[in-house]
């Protein structure tokens, strides 16, 4: 009990830099007062004391403001960072070195008693702020979800899911890992790394890159056309009429076209 409870201030101190103390953490971070009054409604919840390790767990959810049900099931250094407004359903399961940040919901979208309506993380999973994870499956190792993200399938080991319904980005390949100095992962507050990227945002940025090259070579095609309107006959000038200048364009263009 006492070296999960170090183990559980350790990672804290690790993760949270606004941690100056353990006496601070053990008496001033609810995120830790949940965890260790889950340990007791769970221990109570599998020894068949169901009724009792669910009012431990309403005590804990008016304390600190983090809602977990006892029968779910969570590793050790799991840090609830802020977290209030945290859900965790029956069947989540969180594996260890994992953080939650406040306004996660690890909730189920069936109704069906005694299934697996909950999502499963891996270890070392980061879920920022407002997240929901709706449904009975697992999310991999190292991977992370992003704020305000709506996960309603499975997310690889090492990646990154984004976006209303999330959007799955693949760790890169080739891309150097972020690890500390004794080869461990290594903790990235919120998720976020300059190494990932959201695939629609590139696609976008593709799109608009290419209307600017677009735009610039129209401007160039029209500055042609000019300088070979200005040596024409009269009849044969640019048009002022924007409608048919169109015209004019493409009949100049046959023209050089043809020679």
């Amino acid at each position: 009990m006492f070296r999960r409870l170090r183990t559980d201030v350790a990672c804290i101190l690790e993760r949270d830099p606004a941690a100056r103390s353990t006496w601070e953490v053990l008496t001033c971070y609810p995120g830790l007062h949940a965890v260790v009054l889950h340990r007791l409604a769970h221990g109570l919840w599998v020894r068949g004391f169901k009724w009792l390790g669910r009012f431990v767990s309403h005590l804990s959810r008016w304390l600190t403001g983090i809602e977990i049900h006892p029968g779910a099931v969570i590793g050790e250094r799991v840090f609830f960072d802020h977290a209030m407004g945290v859900v965790v359903g029956e069947t989540a399961e969180i594996g260890d070195g994992c953080t939650i940040y406040q306004g996660v919901t690890l909730g189920g979208t069936s109704l069906y008693k005694g299934a697996k309506r909950h999502p499963t993380l891996g270890r070392n999973v980061v879920v920022s702020a407002g997240a929901k994870v709706l449904g009975g499956f697992t999310v991999g190792d190292n991977a992370k979800i992003g704020s305000n993200a709506v996960v309603i399938k499975p997310v690889p080991a090492g990646a990154t899911a984004v976006g209303i319904p999330a959007r799955i980005i693949p760790s890169k390949e080739g891309a150097t890992a972020d690890v500390t100095p004794e080869g461990a992962p290594k903790f990235n507050a919120y998720g976020i790394t300059q190494q990932d990227d959201d695939p629609v945002s590139l696609a976008l940025r593709g799109l608009i890159d290419g209307a600017k090259d677009q735009d610039h070579q129209i401007a160039l095609l029209w500055q042609a056309i000019e300088k070979l309107s200005q040596g024409a006959p009269p009849g044969d000038c640019m048009p002022p009429d924007a409608s048919r200048r169109e015209h004019f364009a493409a009949d100049k263009l046959s023209e050089l076209v043809g020679k």
